[in-house]
């Protein structure tokens, strides 16, 4: 629902719908089920916090009220978090024997498969930033919790072969080259955005302003931060295994 500036709730207040506490609620239930089921280690066990406390502070916080309300900027950190950032702290808290359980059928062997995980990703990304699918998520709660939800899966199904060795045990150049991959081919989206001449969502030229941004100059910080979050996780990610790579070959 687009906001007036009068309606509009305080940049301040917490984001505090039956949707996004569902939400929150299903992320720790999951990640409390799978410290329980699997037994991490303490490192896995604090990525699983990191992941529930991560997810609660986009969807809860201030940060979502800015994002839902005010800015595309904020709005486009709260999607790469939950498609990106979340998926792989929940990925990097599974332990490898309880990875192995869940994916022994058929169906999470064929969605964790790098070559469908990866489309699935990218058609998720790329569907929901077209601008009357983002215009009418914003105004439509129903389908706005149905983005949320499929940046989680879709996320979780990117990094699964990139984190666990079961079912598909990629070798340390795959999982680099498939990393590279992924950046490569959502970056588009981000540097799209930051160089567009125009505003290109509605929703956002109609809202309240926050700190003097223009709806082109947000649009222009929303591009940036998208790409540069980008760059900074899926880079760190292909250094690592590239260097694990070249490791293997010397």
């Amino acid at each position: 629902m687009a906001y007036g500036a009068a309606m509009a709730p305080s940049p301040w207040s917490f984001h505090l719908t039956a949707g996004e506490i569902a939400i929150v609620a299903v992320v720790a239930g999951l990640a409390l089920a799978a410290a329980r089921a699997g037994r991490p280690s303490r490192a896995r066990t604090v990525a699983l916090a990191a992941g529930v406390a991560l997810t609660a502070g986009v969807l809860v916080t201030p940060v979502a009220t800015i994002a839902l309300n005010y800015l595309l900027a904020a709005h486009l950190f709260q999607n790469v978090a939950l498609a990106e950032w979340v998926p792989l702290l929940l990925v990097l808290g599974i332990a490898p024997p309880l990875a192995e359980r869940l994916t022994a059928n058929a169906p999470a062997r064929a969605l964790t498969h790098p070559f469908v995980a990866l489309p699935l990703w990218l058609v998720s990304y790329a569907v929901w930033h077209i601008p009357a699918v983002y215009d009418a998520a914003l105004r439509n709660h129903a389908l706005l919790a149905l983005e949320h939800v499929s940046y989680l899966v879709t996320g979780l199904l990117l990094w699964w072969p990139v984190v666990q060795d079961a079912p598909h045990r990629l070798s340390n150049a795959a999982r680099a080259v498939y990393v590279f991959a992924a950046f490569l081919l959502a970056s588009p989206v981000g540097l799209l955005l930051t160089f567009l001449p125009d505003p290109i969502y509605g929703f956002y030229e109609e809202a309240p302003r926050l700190w003097g941004l223009s709806p082109l100059a947000d649009q222009q910080l929303a591009g940036v931060i998208m790409a540069g979050s980008e760059a900074v996780v899926f880079f760190a990610a292909f250094a690592f295994f590239l260097s694990r790579f070249l490791e293997d070959e010397r």
